[in-house]
């Protein structure tokens, strides 16, 4: 991929983005028209720098800001010394509450109806919309691979269909599974240390189980068992969740003394210990990994196979992004409306995940983050995959902007539900407080965010 296409894919990302905020604000100002408001200003991009064009249309001016990424539109309610009489019909204040909703929503609203064609465009060109699964093929062992996944039967080709019980729909879920069932992971189950020291007491009558054991003691050790298979959920494989063991962490000195003891039949001490710390140590073995194949459309059972102690199992995968066909308008349209509330539906889910601390905010990204994926996207899977971002991205507009927080649509949507239910307008001031609060609350955001993507940019994970 040379530099020149980089750039060009970079660019259309960014003139994609900015068209999001066009139609946004394009949204307001044709509701605006449509209600009989006056629009002073309407503007493409955010007022910082210079000023690139400035014309004005009627009683519109329109102006483009070097900063692209941003827009406004203004009335005569938004300027002290407007010329308009108070009563005027132009003003944005004298229309009702049903005309001032509308055009408030009506840059969500706009950016739903974007994000709708882009995808409908995209399946009626591109004659497919991707399902947002994978199928995840076996290629071929690697020098590293286990003992155990080399004897299993697996073939090149086989589908790796499921693992632990959970269908694997996404090749991140499979070196999840590998890394979090890794032999030696430090952590046991209660329950199968507290039957290890059971057996270290039948197997060594003669040691009290609350006696300090001096370096030099011979210790009989239990049959080693396997622990119990790794579970995951959707969100800890998608990332909206970490992984949280419920499991007993091993100390160092466990940590070591499992390292020495090693799956021996006996051991003997060469620093003191208790029984308890050896019922431990004996109890961090393997976690198997139950995996099942598709072979000629017939689901095959796997043996039990392990990872190592480095978390891996040595082979090597290939995938594919399933498709939904759209080659009619019977196909197309339900699999639009299948990608539209699939996705819609895991922003919002995601957006809860991030307000209740699921998500850390650490792991936010922005404009910085979404160019350079886009960019990538275009350029090694071409405009399609650009033109679905940019629809994503425009559906989330669409919902951050909707959401009833002050400073967004949705926080002056909240209040002209306030005045529907009580008859009289929110106070003036207090909206003006409040929204510039969370304007600057909101800038504070961005702040953070602009320095999320600048670091996972220079550290290599976007």
């Amino acid at each position: 991929m040379n530099f020149l296409h980089m750039f060009f894919s970079s660019v259309l990302m960014i003139l994609l983005i900015s068209l999001l905020i066009l139609i946004h604000e394009a949204g307001h100002f044709l509701a605006a028209k449509l209600t009989g408001i006056r629009v002073d200003k309407f503007g493409f991009g955010l007022p910082v720098g210079p000023t690139l064009f400035s014309k004005k249309f009627g009683d519109t001016e329109v102006l483009v800001h070097a900063c692209l990424l941003g827009g406004y539109v203004s009335f005569p309610d938004d300027e002290e010394d407007c010329d308009l009489p108070k009563d005027s019909p132009l003003r944005y204040s004298n229309k009702t509450v049903g005309q001032r909703a509308l055009v408030i929503s009506a840059g969500v609203i706009f950016n739903v109806i974007l994000a709708y064609f882009l995808i409908f465009f995209t399946g009626l060109i591109w004659k497919h919309l991707p399902d947002n699964k994978f199928t995840v093929y076996f290629e071929k062992f690697a020098p590293s691979a286990v003992e155990s996944i080399k004897v299993s039967g697996i073939q090149k080709g086989d589908i790796i269909y499921s693992i632990n019980g959970m269908k694997i729909d996404y090749p991140v879920a499979i070196n999840k599974f590998f890394t979090i069932s890794k032999e030696f992971d430090g952590f046991v189950d209660e329950n199968i240390y507290l039957s290890k020291l059971e057996e270290l007491k039948k197997l060594n009558p003669d040691i009290k189980e609350n006696t300090r054991l001096k370096a030099g003691t011979s210790v009989i050790l239990p049959t080693f068992t396997d622990e119990e298979p790794v579970k995951l959920t959707f969100d800890n494989i998608i990332g909206l969740e970490k992984y949280k063991s419920d499991e007993i962490a091993l100390t160092d000195f466990q940590r070591d003394l499992r390292d020495k003891i090693n799956y021996g039949k006996t051991y003997t001490l060469e620093t003191d210990a208790s029984l308890n710390d050896i019922a431990m140590a004996v109890s961090d073995t393997k976690k198997p990994l139950s995996i099942v194949v598709k072979r000629n459309k017939e689901k095959i059972q796997l043996p039990v196979v392990y990872t190592g102690k480095d978390g891996m199992m040595g082979i090597e995968q290939s995938y594919s992004e399933n498709y939904t066909e759209t080659k009619t308008l019977k196909q197309l349209i339900p699999a639009v409306i299948h990608y539209v509330n699939y996705n819609m539906g895991f922003m919002v889910y995601s957006l809860g995940k991030l307000f209740t601390g699921k998500i850390p905010m650490s792991e936010m990204n922005g404009i910085i983050a979404i160019t350079k994926i886009g960019s990538e996207l275009i350029a090694y899977k071409g405009i399609f995959q650009g033109l679905l971002l940019t629809a994503m991205i425009s559906l989330n507009l669409a919902i951050i902007n909707i959401l009833p927080i002050p400073a967004l649509d949705g926080g002056h949507l909240f209040f002209l539900l306030i005045e529907k239910i009580t008859g009289k307008p929110v106070s003036k001031k207090f909206v003006e407080i409040l929204s510039n609060f969370f304007f600057y609350l909101l800038i504070a955001l961005m702040v953070l965010i602009l320095y999320n993507d600048i670091f996972a940019w220079v550290t290599g994970k976007i």
